[in-house]
């Protein structure tokens, strides 16, 4: 039986993750899926002894860009998802196609303005300490469950890392590329598939993320996986 939902978890910095963003919303249209928007955070699964969490900062980019997003997903359901997907259209266009640096408190509220939103939220999810608890749960509950990075998509028993890829398939390509990572699930004891990137890959790479890696103000640190 194929999934009738998927639980997609990101962290606006990522821009693989966007990408894959872009592609599930495609798959959901061609495959009638319900994507439900869940948090991780890429500060804290790389967070190096000896500095501080994300939650012990006053502002930390994505982390708090999520408490944001927690605040929205607290109405009530559907609102509360469909507000999580509206921010994260939004903020991800702004950073990875606009090139944006909307990684800011003014970054964010100039988003939830352009949402229609009242700014003003921004404000009331660094005051609402419950919103780090909303994002600590969701974060804590895919890592126990082996997720080390985003996109990661959970799907009944099955959690995968990916697909990524960019630019993100559309129309029927989108439900294509659905259906081979539903048919993962059918294999739970195959781990790894990974094409090698070459020059050519690399450059087109670079190319995608330009407006990503032009409004950044961080150096990428990525810790091991098993």
């Amino acid at each position: 039986m194929k999934p009738a939902w998927v639980d997609f978890h990101f962290d606006v910095m990522c821009p693989w993750a966007y990408q894959t963003s872009k592609w599930i919303r495609e798959a959901a249209v061609q495959r009638d899926l319900v994507v439900r928007w869940r948090f991780f955070s890429l500060e804290e699964i790389n967070h190096q002894e000896g500095k501080k969490h994300p939650w012990e900062r006053d502002w930390s980019y994505g982390w708090s860009m999520l408490r944001v997003a927690a605040l929205l997903r607290r109405r009530p359901a559907p609102l509360g998802n469909e507000a999580v997907d509206r921010f994260y259209r939004v903020t991800g266009r702004m950073l990875h196609e606009d090139g944006v640096k909307v990684h800011s408190p003014d970054g964010v509220a100039a988003a939830l303005t352009e949402m229609g939103e009242d700014p003003a939220l921004v404000g009331r999810a660094l005051d609402d300490p419950t919103t780090h608890t909303d994002v600590r749960d969701d974060h804590e509950r895919v890592v126990a469950l082996g997720g080390y990075g985003v996109p990661t998509l959970v799907f009944g028993p099955t959690v995968l890392f990916g697909p990524v890829v960019t630019p993100a398939p559309t129309g029927a390509a989108a439900g294509r590329l659905w259906d081979l990572v539903a048919g993962w699930g059918e294999f739970p004891h195959l781990y790894e598939l990974r094409r090698p990137k070459t020059p050519v890959d690399w450059a087109h790479i670079q190319a995608s993320f330009s407006p990503y890696l032009n409004a950044r103000d961080w150096q990428t640190v990525q810790n091991p996986v098993a």
